[in-house]
């Protein structure tokens, strides 16, 4: 396992100094899964939820939080992202699967941006979604992948 890089040699916390590393390419895909009653997926899917369409207004949201990822998690760097999409497929009556895609190229990745994406897309389902569903539950939230940068690819193992 690599050190902490987050903390100095007397254990202060700290913004990791990416000064001297290379522009990359980077990626990063992180999904997560958001579970309801079979109802409930059928008025999203059927946009009849009264807040209006939940996918599109999720999507919305997480693109938003990806881009506020520094001022919701400390230490992360302000970047400048180049893309961030969000997909969601039903997985079953009841469930549904979100997937995020951030790119960039710079000095840092993004997996924490593709993993606030998905996060928060899947917050905005349970609020719009609420008023007729309390027990939708979310999670796990994963990272799947991630390329670019010193430590290369990295894939999820199945």
């Amino acid at each position: 396992m690599s050190e902490l890089t987050h903390f100095d040699e007397t254990g202060a916390s700290r913004m990791v100094d990416v000064g001297d590393k290379p522009v990359t390419s980077r990626m990063a895909r992180a999904a997560g899964v958001v579970t309801m009653r079979p109802e409930t997926l059928r008025l999203i899917l059927d946009r009849k939820v009264s807040k209006g369409d939940v996918f599109e207004v999720a999507r919305l949201a997480g693109i938003m939080a990806a881009k506020c990822t520094p001022e919701l998690i400390p230490l992360c760097h302000s970047l400048g992202l180049d893309s961030v999409e969000l997909r969601f497929q039903p997985i079953s009556d009841r469930a549904v699967r979100i997937e995020s895609v951030v790119k960039i190229e710079a000095k840092t990745g993004v997996e924490m941006e593709a993993m606030t994406a998905v996060s928060i897309a899947a917050l905005t389902i349970y609020d719009m979604c609420k008023a007729v569903d309390r027990g939708i539950t979310i999670g796990p939230i994963e990272l799947l992948e991630k390329s670019g940068g010193k430590s290369g690819h990295y894939t999820k193992p199945s």
